[in-house]
Formats: structure tokens, C-alpha cells, sequence
């Protein structure tokens, strides 16, 4: 059953207890690794949105395509993604984590592998499909295994570098696909992808525990399924926190999703450009994941939320203002607004995440999966219809963005007011 949302985490209260399970893990050199890998894991779902963007101009010409076709790249990638995520929690509460993490890693390989031979624009996006598809399996999982091996503090301290990885990863990635484009073809950014799986594959078998044992798992039944997603969206407090983070992330995700229309088309820069606007994006959300992490012991995961949500509305009013001068086509002050934005979600995105969790203790991994499908189905419409019809230019972004801050962060108050009225 759902816990009252007043007594989780999620109200400001205390983390139900979980059983730690560090001293079945090995030696401290595997213990120390573990977050790595964990981390490395949650980004290769991000990582994979960004990394073909160089490779788009060869692309069209070899597959005699246009710009805005080849968007679909990243739309077919994102909607599969969205539509599996639903699912891959719910099967890591009935079969395990580990067993859905490598099967998804050895699915995106091939899926990879595909795209790279792939003769047509319609056969890659069948492998971008199942990439799709396959990515969830880890980029999901994982942050389920991060709660059942941590908790309080440490499981706080331990999201927060998760995120510092994940946020990460839509920064190096168009920078990895505009160096491998310099020295192959494009079809090296698909085989680069295919070996980064592998290598996630060895690192799991060899170094990841199974954090979720037998004895707590559901049946692997589509009913228990169907049951287990029931008990999430039953709770109020799920949608609100939900809608939240997708509403705040995806003021960044704008940039991310549209990161050719904004650098290319906007502002005029070229195909390795992307750093420009990545670099201070991603690497203030690290520093705000980073700052999360320090502070996890002394402030509670609420209060960061609520701070997280005020600190990117002034990004959201800060990139307005300076879209409305002649700087807003100007790098660096283009994305200093979805710096600060970048900023915030790094002190909140992480404990969101970690309150949501401790909603349905038992359904973790459905939780995280319904979450997710949510983020996952409004990023790719802000890939697909909000980036290139409202981002047409830099107050275009910067307006679109603003609302979405605002929207998220109304969500996240109206979560705090019923909060306090459950608990009252």
C-alpha cells in the first residue's frame, strides 16, 4: 500500500529504514567503485541523445535527408525510450536489478551496431528505436540500486554524484560525436556507443551487487505489473513531485533537445561549437549536484528542493531579461539563464528523486519507471514540437523555458501546502 505522504521523506519527514547491504559487496576497492559504475550507468540514456549532433551533417548527405528529418533521430530515440521505461522498473522489482540492467546493456549494443550499418534513415531510426528501448534498463535501474544499497545521508550524498555523472553526460557527449566525426565516419559515433555498452556490461557482472534479493521481489506477472504502477499513481504526492521535476528539467532538456536549432540556427555557430553551450550548462548542474552532496547532512532533502526551484526561476527571469538586449546573441550571456536554471536542478533533481522513492518503498523501481515515462514523453515533445516552433529564436527558448520553471515550481508548492495539510 502507498505511505501516507505526510510521513515520508517526501513532507519533510524521516527516511523509512532499509536494510544496508554495503557488507555483502566485497572488497573496499569494489565498494569504492560501485558509484562509478552506478553513475556511469545512469548516463548512458542521456548520453545517447546527444552524441549523434555532429554527425548530422554527414548524415544528411549520405542519407539524402533534410536537418529537420533528422531530427527524428532524436525524437524515435527519446519516444521508445519513454514508452519502455514504463516497464523496466517493474520488471527489476520481479526479476532483480542486475539481470534487467545487463540484458538492456546487451540489447543496446546490437540496437547500436544496427544503427551503424544501417543504409537508410528509415532503418536507423528502427535502430534508434530499440536503442531507445534498451537505454532504461540502466539509465533507470540504476538510481533504484542506489536507494536499496543507501539511505539517509549517504543515499543523498550517493544520488547526488550519481547526478553529477548523469548531468554530465549531455555535455560530453556532443563533444565525444564531433571528435569521433573528425577521425571515421559517422556511423563511429553508433559503434563508439555499441563499445561503451560492452564495457558497462563487464563492469556490472563484475563489480555490481544484486540489491534487490528474492525474498522482497514481486511476481513476474503482468497483473503485479499493472498493480504495482496502480499503487504508485494512486498516491497524490507522486504526480505532484513528478510534474515538478519534469517541469523544471525540462526548461534545460529545451536547450538539450534543441541543441542544433539554438547553436546552429539561432546564434550561427558550427559543429563543434556544442561545448558553448553545454560546458556552463551541464557543468553548473554539476555544481549544484556537488553542492547537494556537501550540504545532504545538514539541510533536508526538502528544503534543497525548494532552494533548487528558486534559484531557476531567477535563471528563467535572468535569461528573459538578457534575451530582451543585444546580448542574447551573444555567447557566453545566451545561456547564462539556463546556466543558473542548470544550477538549481542540480540542488534539487537529486532529492526529488530520492523523495519520490520513499513513496512507495516497496515499489521502487515502479516508481522510478513512472517518473521517468513522464520526464521521458515531455522531453521528447519539447524535442519535437516545442524546440523548433517556439525556439525560433533566443527570447523564443528563453520564454518557453521561463514557463516551464514556473509551472514546475508551482507544482512543487502546492506539493509542500498538501504536505502540511496531511500532516497538520
Amino acid at each position: 500500500m502507498p505511505i501516507d505522504p505526510a510521513r515520508s521523506t517526501a513532507a519533510g519527514g524521516t527516511t523509512p529504514r532499509t536494510p544496508r547491504r554495503l557488507g555483502t559487496l566485497g572488497t573496499r576497492r569494489s565498494r569504492a567503485l560501485i558509484p562509478v559504475v552506478l553513475a556511469m550507468l545512469s548516463m548512458i540514456g542521456p548520453f545517447s541523445i546527444d552524441t549523434p549532433f555532429p554527425a548530422f551533417p554527414q548524415m544528411g548527405v549520405q542519407l539524402d535527408v533534410s536537418s529537420g528529418e533528422l531530427q527524428l533521430v532524436v525524437t524515435a530515440y527519446m519516444l521508445a525510450f519513454a514508452a519502455m521505461s514504463v516497464f523496466h522498473g517493474p520488471l527489476s522489482d520481479a526479476v532483480g536489478r542486475r539481470p534487467v540492467i545487463v540484458g538492456s546493456l546487451l540489447v543496446y549494443a546490437v540496437a547500436s551496431a544496427a544503427c551503424a550499418f544501417a543504409p537508410t534513415l528509415e532503418w536507423l531510426l528502427v535502430g534508434r528505436v530499440v536503442q531507445g528501448l534498451a537505454a532504461g534498463g540502466s539509465t533507470i535501474v540504476s538510481r533504484t540500486v542506489v536507494r536499496d544499497l543507501f539511505e539517509g545521508p549517504e543515499a543523498q550524498r550517493m544520488m547526488s554524484q550519481v547526478s553529477v555523472i548523469f548531468g554530465v553526460a549531455p555535455a560530453v557527449a556532443p563533444v565525444v560525436g564531433g571528435l569521433l566525426v573528425q577521425v571515421g565516419p559517422w556511423q563511429t559515433v553508433f559503434w563508439f556507443m555499441a563499445g561503451l555498452a560492452l564495457v558497462l556490461v563487464a563492469a556490472s557482472v563484475a563489480l555490481l551487487p544484486e540489491s534487490h534479493p528474492p525474498e522482497r521481489r514481486v511476481p513476474l506477472r503482468v497483473g503485479e505489473i499493472v498493480r504495482g504502477l496502480g499503487a504508485v499513481v494512486a498516491v497524490p504526492a507522486f504526480h505532484r513531485m513528478a510534474w515538478a521535476g519534469t517541469l523544471v528539467f525540462g526548461a534545460q532538456f529545451l536547450y538539450i533537445g534543441g541543441a542544433s536549432i539554438f547553436m546552429v540556427d539561432v546564434l550561427g555557430q558550427g559543429e563543434l561549437d556544442f561545448w558553448k553551450l553545454f560546458v556552463p550548462m551541464i557543468g553548473a548542474m554539476v555544481v549544484g549536484s556537488v553542492v547537494s552532496g556537501r550540504y545532504g547532512r545538514l539541510v533536508s532533502s526538502s528544503h534543497l528542493v525548494s532552494t533548487g526551484y528558486a534559484v531557476s526561476a531567477a535563471g528563467a527571469v535572468l535569461g528573459v531579461g538578457v534575451a530582451l538586449t543585444p546580448l542574447g546573441e551573444v555567447m557566453p550571456w545566451a545561456v547564462a539563464g539556463v546556466a543558473l536554471i542548470a544550477f538549481g536542478n542540480g540542488l534539487a533533481y537529486p532529492n526529488i528523486q530520492l523523495l519520490m522513492l520513499d513513496l512507495v518503498p516497496t515499489r521502487r523501481g515502479a516508481v522510478v519507471s513512472a517518473a521517468a515515462s513522464i520526464t521521458l514523453v515531455f522531453n521528447a515533445v519539447s524535442a519535437a514540437v516545442l524546440a523548433p516552433y517556439a525556439g525560433r529564436s533566443v527570447l523564443g527558448f528563453a520564454l518557453t523555458a521561463a514557463t516551464c520553471v514556473l509551472l514546475g515550481w508551482g507544482c512543487w508548492r502546492w506539493h509542500q501546502r498538501a504536505a502540511r495539510v496531511l500532516s497538520a
